[in-house]
């Protein structure tokens, strides 16, 4: 039976990539000459460290650039309320993957409200839609797009 998984992944490689570019930008630009402005990367979490909230706002524009430059979707991102201390500026971005409970389900439940001849089951951080036809699948990647959920989604392991 053709089926596919719907997935929320970001490619760590390019992520990484992007901060390097980011954080040469920074390093770079006469805005921040001579400013201790820069990006740290710890796994899924990014670091921005910034002498004001000005500095902190064009950072995160050189990031989301970046990032789509690098073919990251930028909806991936949980932005943090900067932090302030000792005249820096801090903030907190997590970059979440996979897919939670609650939007599986959500994804779930859009699937069986469109009323195709397939089946959807959540699978660890993912969705698996099977059905008889690949018409079916397209149908279901095609509305899925088309719903205005707050992660991106992917579409992986098509099999026919």
């Amino acid at each position: 039976m053709p089926s596919f998984d719907v997935v929320s992944e970001v490619e760590m490689h390019e992520l990484s990539n992007a901060v390097d570019q980011a954080n040469r930008e920074v390093g770079t630009r006469f805005d921040f000459r001579g400013s201790d402005a820069k990006f740290e990367q710890k796994g899924n979490e990014l670091t921005l460290m910034a002498d004001g909230a000005f500095q902190l706002k064009q950072m995160m524009d050189i990031l989301r650039n970046k990032m789509v430059k690098r073919g990251i979707d930028t909806g991936c991102l949980d932005i943090a309320e900067p932090e302030t201390s000792n005249l820096k500026v801090k903030q907190k971005v997590t970059v979440r993957e996979g897919l939670d409970k609650e939007t599986a389900k959500k994804v779930v439940k859009l699937i069986k409200e469109a009323k195709l001849k397939v089946q959807s089951a959540i699978q660890d951080q993912q969705v698996r839609v099977t059905g008889k036809k690949r018409d079916d699948l397209q149908a279901v990647m095609a509305m899925l797009k088309d719903q205005k959920l707050d992660l991106p989604l992917q579409y992986t392991n098509f099999r026919d």
